[in-house]
């Protein structure tokens, strides 16, 4: 088996990351409901943008933080696309918020 652990200080860095997305997403969801129009979409765009980017940040963090003895390395296209799922999750959860009735 291989010898594996995580990095304690990427840990809490990846938890203090999350508690900061969360905080950012629950700020945006009250600028977008309360927005119309142009505004809306544009807190929409840019809360997406930034929950998803939390999302994203957390779960790279937490995997740089896990190491193995053995070498391993991260395809940057594949690491760009895995921010997709992360920003269409978020696009979607303030989109739902932007109607009257949820």
């Amino acid at each position: 088996m291989l010898d594996s652990y995580y990095s304690q200080e990427l840990v809490f860095f990846s938890i203090l990351v999350a508690v900061l997305a969360s905080y950012t997403a629950l700020n945006m969801t009250s600028r977008v409901s309360q927005s119309q129009g142009r505004a809306a979409a544009l807190w929409l765009a840019g809360g997406a943008f930034a929950m998803g980017l939390g999302i994203w940040s957390m779960h790279f963090i937490g995997m740089l933080a896990f190491a193995l003895c053995a070498r391993g390395r991260f395809d940057p296209w594949m690491t760009l696309v895995s921010f997709v799922p992360g920003l269409a999750a978020s696009w979607v959860a303030l989109h739902l918020l932007m109607r009257r009735t949820v």
